[in-house]
This record gives structure tokens, C-alpha cells and sequence, in this order.
């Protein structure tokens, strides 16, 4: 009773740990945009109140932060944006204000005219909302100042600010897609590897285990989604990095075979764990392929996107799947589905020497008869 009761125990540490992984691993992929975030607001803050002299100018690391955010995509549009939008609101703001006052009728009118202006600029949502938002900030709480061009002038500080730090980017968005690429590559070889052993061995309680750690691997592939989308605004945004830009388009155009090859290798170790549960028997020589092709992918983890090496990893690949058609035939299903799946994931990864789809099918022979 007690084995039973600890099993849950367990699974929900390990899920726990694994939270905690994530958790600290996504604040490590966010600490550079936390940190330039901190240092514009601070920036901001020194202009406007020791170089310009303005009292509490607040408008300035606002406007600095919102505009930087903690994403690379688009900031420089959402620099300007942000920028706009603070400025308009509280342009606003403080004219309507010094005209009819402060109170609830007021904020309504104000929030109203903000949105108004901000539309008929042909603006951008995030434009609309900061507009809106700066101009109620300013009738609700820093209402009758006179201030309004140092507030006015301040948000300007703070956009100026972000639109110099947009531009300054570290180098680890530039490498994070190929890594975490290199991530995926390395675990669909270690699924592999997993499920040759399983074939070989027909344990039905490690191929469970393979297969709940197969079924677990979808945040990889998000992952890398993720890490290509910033690498392509790191290059759109930062002209210091424009030279990049052919390398992380060719991160962003591989991550659909990773994730087809992925899926495929999660098809082919359910069908290995299915097999070993009903004791049915696989080839040995399946086994065999497996282990080589997890042999060949991770070579290619470690070639990733090198020109030189896509001729080399192709051959290899090319090799394999010849193989698979001159294998001995299974008489049983579920074998003959992990035969399939083997060259489905060899499609999948040929793609990534350069291959189109059509290319990498016809680079196949047929399946054995």
C-alpha cells in the first residue's frame, strides 16, 4: 500500500522539479530584456530629472519600459508606438484637464477623446491603449500641474531611451535557436536509442516509461518555435545584427521537419511500447536501424546549419533508409508500423540537409515487399 501511495508522491515531485526547471530557465531567457528594462527606466529617469531638471518625471522610465517590454518581437514598432501613445495622452490629458477640470465626467471625456485621437491617426492597438491610459493617469492623478509639456516632454525621454537600448542585443537570442534546435535534434536521437533497446529487450514497463517521456517532449518544439521567432526580431530590430539574418532564417525554416520528426518519433515508440506490452515480436534488425539513425542525428546536432556537413549528414541518412528497404518483413502490424515510422523520421530529417519534402521522399527506395 504504501509503494502504491508513494508512486503519486513521486510523479508529482518530479513534476514539480520540472516546473521549477522551466521556471528558472524562463526567467534565464528573459534576464537580459529584465535587465535592459531596468537600466532604461533608470536612464530615463537621471535625463529627465538631473540633465532636464523636471521634478518626479515618472512619464520617462514608463514610457522606457513599456516600450522595451520583455520581447524582441516588433520593438521597434512598439517603441514608437508606446511613445506616440504616452505622448498623445498625455498631451490630452493635461489640455483637458486645464479646461474643464478634474472628475468622473471628465476622465469618461478624456479617455474618449484619447481613443478618438489615437484612431484617427490610424494607430495600433498597443497606440490606442497607452494613449488612454496616460490620459486618465493624468486627469485622475496628477491633475492641474501646468506641467504638461515637461510630462509631454518626459514621455519623449523615455521612448528615446528604449529606441537606443531596442538596438543594443546580446548575442544569446542569435544562438538560442540552434541550441535549443541541437535540444530537439538530441532528444528525438535519445528516443531512439531508447526504443532499439526496447525492441531488443521487450521490457513493457520501460517502454510506459519511454513512451509518457516521449508524449512530454511538445515544449521542446515550442521552445525552439519561440527562441527562432526572437532570433528573426533580434536581426529586424537590431541593425548591429542584420549580418545574422541568413542563419536564423534557416533556424525558422527547419523547425516544422523538427517537429514532424518529433511527432514521428512519438508515433514509432508508441508502437515499440504497444508491441512489447502484447508481447509481439519485433526484427532485430529494426532495432538495428534505429540505433543507427539515432547514431546519424547526433552528428547532426552537432553540425547544425553548417553548409560543409548537409552533403556528409544526407549520405548518412540516404544510407539508412536504403537499408529499410532491404530489411526482413514483419508478420505482425504493429512491427510493420515501426518500419514505417523509421523512414518517416529519416523524411523528416533529410529535410534539414536541404531537401524539399518531394526531394526527400524520392531520396527514399520503396519499402520491402
Amino acid at each position: 500500500m504504501g509503494v502504491v501511495q508513494a508512486a503519486p508522491f513521486e510523479r508529482g515531485r518530479q513534476r514539480g522539479r520540472r516546473s521549477l526547471a522551466e521556471r528558472v530557465s524562463r526567467f534565464r531567457d528573459k534576464r537580459w530584456q529584465i535587465a535592459q528594462c531596468a537600466v532604461a527606466a533608470g536612464v530615463a529617469w537621471f535625463i529627465a530629472a538631473e540633465l532636464l531638471g523636471h521634478d518626479v518625471p515618472v512619464f520617462a522610465p514608463i514610457a522606457a519600459v513599456l516600450s522595451l517590454g520583455t520581447s524582441y518581437a516588433q520593438r521597434l514598432r512598439r517603441v514608437t508606438e508606446v511613445t506616440a501613445g504616452i505622448a498623445v495622452g498625455v498631451f490630452l490629458g493635461d489640455l483637458l484637464v486645464a479646461s474643464v477640470g478634474s472628475g468622473a465626467w471628465q476622465i469618461a471625456l478624456v479617455v474618449a477623446l484619447a481613443m478618438t485621437a489615437a484612431v484617427l491617426l490610424d494607430a495600433g492597438t498597443l497606440f490606442i491603449t497607452q494613449a488612454a491610459v496616460q490620459a486618465l493617469f493624468v486627469a485622475a492623478l496628477v491633475p492641474g500641474t501646468g506641467d504638461s509639456l515637461v510630462r509631454w516632454s518626459d514621455a519623449l525621454v523615455g521612448g528615446a531611451v528604449a529606441l537606443v537600448a531596442a538596438t543594443v542585443v546580446p548575442s544569446a537570442p542569435l544562438r538560442r535557436p540552434r541550441e535549443q534546435a541541437g535540444l530537439v535534434l538530441t532528444k528525438v536521437a535519445e528516443l531512439l536509442r531508447a526504443a532499439a533497446e526496447v525492441m531488443t529487450d521487450g521490457d513493457a514497463e520501460r517502454g510506459l516509461d519511454l513512451l509518457a517521456d516521449a508524449r512530454s517532449t511538445d515544449h521542446l518544439v515550442r521552445r525552439l518555435q519561440a527562441a527562432a521567432d526572437e532570433g528573426m526580431a533580434v536581426v529586424a530590430s537590431s541593425p548591429f545584427r542584420i549580418r545574422h539574418r541568413r542563419g536564423i532564417r534557416r533556424m525558422v525554416d527547419i523547425v516544422d521537419p523538427l517537429d514532424r520528426a518529433l511527432r514521428s518519433t512519438r508515433v514509432l515508440v508508441r508502437q515499440v511500447a504497444v508491441g512489447a506490452y502484447r508481447r509481439r515480436r519485433v526484427p532485430p534488425a529494426y532495432a538495428i536501424l534505429a540505433g543507427e539513425l539515432a547514431d546519424a542525428i547526433d552528428e547532426m546536432a552537432g553540425e547544425l546549419g553548417s553548409d560543409d556537413h548537409d552533403e556528409k549528414l544526407r549520405a548518412a541518412l540516404v544510407a539508412i533508409a536504403r537499408a529499410t528497404s532491404q530489411v526482413e518483413r514483419a508478420d505482425d502490424m504493429t512491427a510493420e508500423v515501426v518500419l514505417a515510422q523509421l523512414r518517416s523520421v529519416i523524411a523528416d530529417l533529410l529535410m534539414l540537409t536541404g531537401l524539399t519534402p518531394l526531394e526527400a521522399t524520392d531520396a527514399i527506395p520503396p519499402p520491402p515487399r
